[in-house]
């Protein structure tokens, strides 16, 4: 299941949870932007016994995005072989997703800060969606949320006129 999660604190995020065990989820949330050219989000993982999240994910609105990734998954709800994987260019956010008997589809989304210091990190959770509607809903929930333009700006600190 999938839900555009706006109402918490007026901030957009979306959270897919897994079909088979909802306290499996991953949420996108705090995002905002520098430019046209970019968003940048917040991915929290959470699973029991886990929260795990990297701030500061980057989309680039030239890059092969995961709306697209998310859209051809949706596309093909009959299905499909073997493991499909997409990433951020940083690496940071990663998903691969297969395709089950049945009609689901796997997610199994890996995010990883810090990776060129010392003492990084991953984690990964899979969350099952069906292929139909709640892939193609998830897809568009993730197209608006990275949508530029509804994405608010930081405030810039300008000094007050005549200073």
């Amino acid at each position: 299941m999938t839900s555009p999660d706006s109402h918490l604190d007026d901030k957009p995020s979306v959270t897919v949870r897994c079909q088979d065990n909802s306290s499996v989820s991953v949420a996108f949330c705090d995002r905002f932007s520098f430019d046209q050219d970019s968003v940048h989000y917040a991915v929290e993982a959470r699973a029991p016994g886990l929260i795990a999240r990297v701030n500061e994910v980057v989309a680039w609105i030239c890059d092969n995005d995961l709306t697209t990734f998310l859209d051809a998954l949706a596309a093909d709800y009959w299905g499909w072989a073997g493991e499909r994987t997409w990433h951020t260019m940083d690496r940071d956010l990663a998903v691969s997703a297969v395709f089950r008997s049945g009609g689901y589809i796997g997610l199994t989304w890996t995010i990883r800060p810090w990776r060129s210091v010392a003492g990084d990190w991953s984690t990964s959770v899979t969350t099952w969606l069906e292929a139909g509607e709640q892939m193609s809903s998830f897809a568009s929930d993730i197209r608006h949320f990275l949508a530029v333009e509804h994405v608010a700006h930081p405030p810039m600190d300008v000094p007050p006129p005549g200073r």
